[in-house]
């Protein structure tokens, strides 16, 4: 719940730089200026930019928390257990000794979307979040096109 949160508040902060950035971009345009109108001009595409990442990193988001839901009720999320820092994070040591299995599965399947996320999850418990959305990414297009 508190992740929602923070993507929220971040969500609405990311709106307001868009909204002061986009008054800017206003303000130079129409101030005449040669100089003032291309940097306005220039402005414009600055927010339109961040709206489009916005709505992309949101939509993952929902697709993400779909499909692990989904996994979750048809039993399908890793059942290991692996030990805990006092922080709460995965040990990555123990994250690392899962990965072949899942990295396994995924090479025997590779068109099965609960088997992209699943190697999404280990990715993200061993701290390499760039696979981890990669693989949740995938894991998403599979899905979409089984649909």
């Amino acid at each position: 719940m508190s992740a929602r949160i923070g993507v929220a508040v971040m969500a609405v902060l990311l709106v307001l730089y868009i909204a002061l950035v986009g008054q800017r971009a206003w303000l130079l345009l129409i101030s005449g200026d040669t100089v003032g109108v291309l940097m306005g001009a220039a402005l414009v595409v600055l927010p339109l930019v961040a709206l489009w990442g916005l709505g992309r990193e949101l939509w993952f988001g929902v697709r993400a928390d779909q499909l692990g839901r989904r996994l979750e009720a048809e039993g399908g999320l890793p059942a290991e257990v692996v030990s805990l820092r006092p922080s709460g994070r995965v040990v990555r040591e123990d994250a690392d000794a899962l990965f072949g299995s899942y990295r396994d599965a995924v090479e025997q399947h590779p068109d099965d979307w609960a088997s992209w996320y699943r190697l999404g999850l280990v990715y993200d418990a061993a701290g390499d979040r760039r696979r981890a959305r990669e693989a949740v990414r995938k894991a998403i297009r599979l899905e979409s096109a089984s649909s």
